[in-house]
């Protein structure tokens, strides 16, 4: 699942293959920008900010793109076969005279001037692994709503960038307390720790290429994906329920005993 750790993964490998090299191959297929070529073109870089990829071509554009849950971009050597999925689901080819770049399933995929990428990711709060990251500035966005839960507070990009389920779930059960705790609820002590632990979660893994919250190697995570496991703590079952307006699932994993605050009764 990509978050703020996995989407700068993803921009080190395209900078790599792409960064300072003209693109011999362009393809965009979403239907906004199916004619738009970018051949001729250099690549100048690519910049990850929160869960967003930017790359930026020669000319002031960009190629802004967003994984969400599923989308992915691969990197290949010219006449390697693409192992990513089907071509139908191919959103997005970019390639040099070396490598070439294919954006898997993307929803989102826009070409825009790179003097306009404000309207994509101006919202955004302060970047967990990027140069702008403010823990103070942070901790004052999540605090701006006291009742909403923990979970959905650190879900929401305008308070600070990187965090998807994984991490909510991780962080929650780091701190303490259920992701369904109110946001004015959270102790003192623990809320001066939420900014600082959530950037060194992210810290840890930014070169991984398998998540570890943990410091295990046996296990890799506390409760994000282990429902009716035994908790690693306290050995209580772990977990599951949804969180959020039900427009988009969010599974959430906790312990009972090891999480104070408040939890669905239905959760399995």
């Amino acid at each position: 699942m990509p978050e703020g750790d996995t989407v700068r993964q993803a921009a080190k490998r395209l900078h790599s293959a792409l960064a300072g090299t003209v693109l011999t191959r362009s393809d965009l297929r979403v239907p906004r920008f199916a004619t738009a070529d970018l051949t001729g073109r250099a690549v100048l870089n690519v910049t990850p900010r929160g869960k967003h990829l930017l790359t930026r071509v020669e000319g002031g554009l960009t190629l802004h793109s967003h994984l969400r849950m599923d989308g992915s971009w691969r990197v290949y050597a010219n006449g390697q076969r693409w192992s990513g999925g089907p071509a139908h689901r191919i959103r997005a080819i970019l390639g040099n005279a070396d490598r070439t770049a294919v954006g898997y399933r993307l929803p989102v995929l826009e070409l825009l001037r790179t003097t306009d990428e404000d309207r994509v990711v101006g919202h955004l709060g302060p970047d967990l692994l990027g140069p702008d990251w403010d823990p103070s500035l942070a901790m004052a966005n999540l605090l701006r709503e006291p009742a909403l839960p923990l979970g959905e507070a650190l879900l929401d990009q305008r308070n600070l960038a990187g965090i998807g389920n994984v991490y909510k779930s991780e962080l929650c059960f780091l701190l303490g307390v259920t992701p369904w705790l109110p946001l004015g609820e959270l102790p003192p002590e623990r809320a001066a720790q939420l900014p600082g632990l959530a950037r060194k979660l992210l810290e840890y893994n930014r070169d991984r290429p398998v998540r570890n919250t943990t410091g295990r190697r046996d296990q890799n995570l506390f409760v994000y994906g282990r429902a009716a496991r035994p908790c690693l703590r306290c050995r209580t079952a772990v977990r599951r329920a949804d969180q959020g307006d039900g427009s988009r699932e969010r599974p959430t994993y906790w312990c009972p005993v090891c999480q104070q605050g408040p939890a669905p009764v239905s959760g399995s």
